[in-house]
This record gives C-alpha cells, sequence and structure tokens, in this order.
C-alpha cells in the first residue's frame, strides 16, 4: 500500500511540474500507459490473498484517479497559458487610426432609371413591371407581330422551353397591364432588362429600356410629340434642345416615328421609337380602338446613360471597373 502511495505521489509532483504538453503526456504514459508504473501494480493483484485483493485494488483505482484529477487540472492550466500567449501575440491596437471603409454608390444605369421614372412620375404616369422571360403571345403576338413576321428578326432573341423567349422589349408589361386593368384611361412607363443577340460598343445582349403608353379617349400624336419633348429637353436640362420625329414603321404603332435630337455637333442623333398605338394591339388586349387611342415609346436607358454622362463604350457598364464606377458616386 505505501508503495502504491509513493508512486502516485510521484506520478503528481511529475504532472505539476510539467511545463508543456509534451513532457506532461510522456508523465501520463510512464504511470498510465499499458505498461505504466500504476497499472503495473493492478497485474500484481492476482498473486494477492482474495481477501487483500480487493482493498488493494480499490486504493490502486483511487491513485489512478488521484493522477487523472491532476492530469486534467494541468492540461487545462496549460491549454489556458497557451490562449492567453496567443491573445497577448495577436493582440490590435485599438488606438491606431481604423482604415475606414468605402461608400457604395448606385450604377450610372440605375442613376439614369431613376431620373426617368421620376420625370415621368410628375406628370402622372405610374410605373409598371412584368416577367423577363415572356411567351410568344406577349411578346409579339399581342404586339400585332404575327409567326414569320420579318420584324421578328429584327428582335432575333435567346429563346428558352416551351417556345418562351427573354423578352426582347419591355412591350409584354404595356399588354399585361393593359389585359390587367382593363379600361383606361391608362398612364403607365415601363422600365426593365431586356435582350437581344447583339454586342458591341454600342450594343450589348442584354439592355435597358424604359417604354411608356398613355391610352385614353382623345390622345392624338400632338400629346405625344408635348410629353416627350418635355419629358427629353428635362432630361438633359436644355430648354432648347432640338427634336425631331421622323417617319417610320413599328408594327406595333401606326403612324411611327423615330425620336432624333440635334447634337452639340450640329448632328441628328437617335434616341427612342414611338407612335399611336395600332388598333390590332388596342383590340388584342379587348380596348375598343373606335373610343380610345393612344400612344407607346421607347428609349434605351444605357443610351441615355452615356448621352448624360459623356461615356463612349456601352460596355463600360458592364466591366465592374471601380474607377469607372466610382466616378458616379
Amino acid at each position: 500500500m505505501q508503495n502504491v502511495d509513493h508512486i502516485a505521489a510521484a506520478g503528481i509532483a511529475a504532472i505539476e511540474s510539467s511545463s508543456d504538453f509534451n513532457t506532461l503526456e510522456l508523465v501520463k504514459a510512464q504511470y498510465m500507459g499499458k505498461t505504466g508504473e500504476l497499472n503495473a501494480l493492478l497485474k500484481q493483484l492476482g498473486q494477492m490473498p482474495p481477501e487483500e485483493r480487493k482493498t488493494v485494488g480499490a486504493h490502486i483505482n483511487e491513485c489512478k484517479n488521484r493522477f487523472q484529477t491532476a492530469y486534467n487540472a494541468k492540461h487545462e492550466a496549460l491549454s489556458e497559458a497557451k490562449l492567453q500567449a496567443q491573445l497577448a501575440a495577436e493582440a490590435l491596437d485599438v488606438t491606431l487610426p481604423g482604415r475606414g471603409q468605402n461608400s457604395g454608390g448606385l450604377h450610372p444605369v440605375t442613376l439614369t432609371l431613376q431620373r426617368v421614372v421620376e420625370l415621368f412620375h410628375s406628370i402622372g404616369f405610374e410605373v409598371a413591371a412584368g416577367p423577363e422571360i415572356e411567351d410568344d403571345f406577349h411578346n409579339f403576338q399581342a404586339l400585332n407581330i404575327p409567326q414569320n413576321h420579318p420584324a421578328r428578326a429584327m428582335q432575333d432573341t435567346f429563346y428558352v422551353e416551351n417556345g418562351d423567349v427573354l423578352r426582347t422589349h419591355t412591350s409584354p408589361i404595356q399588354i399585361r397591364y393593359m389585359l390587367d386593368k382593363k379600361n383606361p384611361p391608362i398612364r403607365i412607363i415601363a422600365p426593365g432588362r431586356v435582350y437581344r443577340v447583339d454586342s458591341d460598343a454600342t450594343h450589348s445582349p442584354m439592355f435597358h429600356q424604359a417604354e411608356g403608353l398613355w391610352v385614353e379617349e382623345g390622345v392624338t400624336f400632338a400629346d405625344l410629340k408635348a410629353v416627350f419633348t418635355d419629358f427629353i429637353r428635362r432630361f438633359f436640362e436644355r430648354d432648347d434642345l432640338q427634336v425631331r420625329f421622323r417617319p417610320s414603321f413599328f408594327p406595333f404603332t401606326e403612324p411611327s416615328a423615330e425620336i432624333d435630337i440635334m447634337g452639340d455637333n450640329g448632328k441628328w442623333l437617335e434616341v427612342g421609337g414611338c407612335g399611336m398605338v395600332h388598333p390590332n394591339v388596342l383590340q388584342n388586349v379587348n380596348i375598343d380602338p373606335e373610343q380610345y387611342t393612344g400612344f407607346a415609346f421607347g428609349i434605351g436607358l444605357d443610351r441615355f446613360a452615356m448621352l448624360r454622362y459623356g461615356v463612349n463604350d456601352l460596355r463600360l457598364f458592364f466591366d465592374n471597373d471601380l474607377n469607372f464606377l466610382k466616378q458616379f458616386k
């Protein structure tokens, strides 16, 4: 029994004097390993009389428990010391000035979209939205573009399942709105992303449009000219801006026109298309063309952003170059 107490005391003393994890584990192996000194005592129990075996065995286990308790306490103490040393080594000097945090800003196309919406909202137009994946009816047929119509070739686009397409213009928003609204007056601006197979310095496979629609009794082409001329002069903040409406063709308007403005170089620049809503389109959305008339127009928000901010390459808007984008913050 005295031998057991002596071995246990020596083991606990060795634990308490351990200064690192490696030394601690070596001490544990010396006393508690398979061939350790405390475990070796258990093997001697078989040589003892039965009446002593139980008492000695219990005492050996008690010594092992005291050894394990001392080991756990030392291991926890070493772990805490290691953590404190690590915290001290990695401490931050909070008295140093902070690095700061750059504030973000809106994309120039988003800024342009907001400006267009605000200007039309100020004269009574509300914003309408619709899905970017459209069916053939809303994207083409309801807009007086039947199957095999040449206008479809001009809008060669991205087809998905079941004959649906990534919308080629925001005109389907107008169709959905008129079908839901049922009865005029209707006065909306419909901005959003559209998709066509085109890519160069002034075109992108994905770009942004804003289309306007006004349907009511007595609406004329003169109203279209007045509304759009007022809008574009307010957008560019130039009361002397010259605007012209050049005859053109669109399947969904009749008569139709391209809209040009006079640039600083004295040359005309096309900025949009417009026209009176075709009677077939009104019939397709269950509006009586004998009672109601309307006008529609469409502009490219990316083009307007280029003109407003003096950007000469559309692709800059999509390169995600922070040196370029931070100019618009």
